[in-house]
């Protein structure tokens, strides 16, 4: 599959694409006799992969260490294992920040909607 095929089924960009190639995310991808990059199942897995991690946030420096870590088989099993736990727990926590201040939102846009927004966002003892 060419790289512009990818990139829409992707939604993302072909230059994201040669990007998360170049930084060790995917990749190598095979060229063609003609220069052109054909991407496989298995890069369409590790794409989707990342980008889904990339979407909760992971940091690339992260998800390359893991990807390398992968490569490296199943001796890095349990390595790959720490990894992603800590990253679920990192993401936990976001989650639930993302979640108090989307009921903050959902409060203020009530108070808004009943015209009673109070004009201090700090009380002051």
């Amino acid at each position: 599959m060419r790289i512009k095929e990818v990139a829409k089924m992707f939604g993302m960009t072909e230059d994201t694409l040669r990007y998360y190639e170049k930084s060790g995310l995917i990749g190598p991808i095979k060229k063609m006799p003609n220069g052109m990059r054909d991407y496989t199942e298995e890069d369409l897995a590790r794409i989707e992969f990342v980008k889904c991690m990339r979407g909760a946030t992971l940091p690339i420096e992260v998800l390359r260490n893991y990807m390398e870590l992968y490569d490296q088989g199943d001796s890095t099993f349990e390595e790959r294992k720490e990894l992603l736990i800590k990253q679920r727990d990192i993401l936990k926590d976001k989650i639930t920040d993302m979640n108090k201040a989307y009921e903050k939102l959902n409060t203020k846009i009530k108070m808004y909607n009943n015209k009673s927004l109070e004009t201090k966002l700090v009380k002051k003892n």
